[in-house]
C-alpha cells in the first residue's frame, strides 16, 4: 500500500499506456497514411479507407470518453453517499449544489477534511483544481479508468 500513500495533487493524473501510447498513435498514424496514400493515388477504395480510418479514430475517442463519463457518474454517486454520512444536516442539504467537478475533486480529501472543504466549495464556488490543491491528507483513488 506504499503506492496508495504516495498519490498527491502533482501525481494524481493517470495515463493509460494502451490507450495513450498504442491505440491513439496507431489510429492517428493510420489516418495520416490513408490520407497521404489517397492523395498520391486517388481512388474510391482509398477514399473509403480514409472514412474507415476516421471512424476508427472516432471510435477510440468515444470508447475512452464513455468510460470516463461512466466513471464520473459512479464517483458522483459515491461522493454524494459519502458526504451524506460525513456532513452535518445543514451542509448535507446543500450537497446537490456541488458541481460534478467539485464532487469528483472532493473524493481525494480525507474524511476529516471533507466538511471544511465542502463548506469552502459551496461558499466560494471553488474550482476542482482549487479543492485538490487545498487537500492536506490525500485519499488516493487508484481504481480510475
Amino acid at each position: 500500500m506504499a503506492e496508495a500513500s504516495a498519490q498527491s495533487y502533482s501525481n494524481h493524473t493517470r495515463l493509460d499506456p494502451i490507450f495513450h501510447f498504442f491505440l491513439l498513435p496507431v489510429a492517428a498514424i493510420n489516418l495520416i497514411v490513408s490520407i497521404v496514400s489517397c492523395f498520391r493515388n486517388p481512388s474510391l477504395d482509398k477514399g473509403w479507407i480514409i472514412v474507415l480510418s476516421l471512424a476508427a479514430v472516432l471510435a477510440i475517442f468515444l470508447i475512452r470518453t464513455y468510460s470516463l463519463k461512466v466513471q464520473d457518474r459512479v464517483i458522483r454517486l459515491e461522493e454524494r453517499l459519502r458526504l451524506s454520512q460525513l456532513l452535518n444536516a445543514s451542509l448535507c442539504a446543500r450537497i446537490p449544489e456541488l458541481t460534478e467537478g467539485q464532487l469528483i475533486a472532493l473524493r481525494f480529501a480525507g474524511d476529516a477534511e471533507v466538511p471544511g472543504l465542502t463548506e469552502k466549495a459551496l461558499a466560494g464556488n471553488l474550482k476542482p483544481a482549487d479543492i485538490k490543491k487545498s487537500i492536506v491528507t490525500w485519499r488516493p483513488d487508484l481504481f480510475r479508468v
